[in-house]
């Protein structure tokens, strides 16, 4: 749960290394959100999570856009050195995310297997883990843990029988 997050604002942070990509008159301007990469790749991230969820994307998108400003914040007090950090702590996630996933699930994080589902839905996932466990919308976390099982137990039986694979909620392509 911590490192879904590391990644993404460290990645985030990589954008605002970029020069502002859309002129704005001073007036409009937002002390350390600059209209870099990393400040519009945050407000793409915050508008979409927003139309999937609307409370738990409202609520994420204030934490989304500080993190942004923070991140400014370094990139242009530190340059090179919050560069370093942030590559290093990115690297590190990522490793911990791959170790993680191999020794608790046995399997490979979701970047193998899904691009989208990696590096736009897992941040939103964590984040709906987080309000789950603080009693947020506790119907549909059952719904969705009913489907999870289910997913669990098909990736599960395809392990058993040794050559099933589980691709987009089918074993060896047939719906279970």
């Amino acid at each position: 749960m911590i490192c879904v997050p590391a990644i993404l604002i460290t990645a985030f942070l990589f954008g605002t290394n970029t020069p502002p990509l859309i002129p704005m008159p001073h007036w409009l301007m937002i002390p350390n959100l600059p209209s870099n990469l990393g400040t519009i790749a945050t407000l793409v991230y915050a508008t979409l999570y927003i139309l999937m969820e609307p409370v738990a994307g409202g609520l994420l998108a204030p934490l989304m856009l500080a993190g942004t400003a923070y991140a400014n914040h370094l990139t242009r007090t530190y340059g090179q050195t919050a560069n370093y950090w942030a590559l290093g702590l990115h690297v590190a996630s990522w490793i911990a995310q791959f170790l993680g996933h191999g020794i608790f699930e046995g399997r490979a994080p979701a970047l193998l297997d899904n691009l989208v589902q990696a590096f736009f839905l897992a941040p939103f996932f964590v984040w709906m883990e987080i309000l789950f466990r603080l009693g947020y919308r506790p119907e549909l976390r059952q719904r969705l843990d009913v489907a999870v099982g289910r997913e669990v137990q098909k990736y599960r039986a395809s392990k058993r029988k040794g050559n099933g694979a589980v691709v987009n909620g089918k074993v060896n392509g047939k719906a279970g």
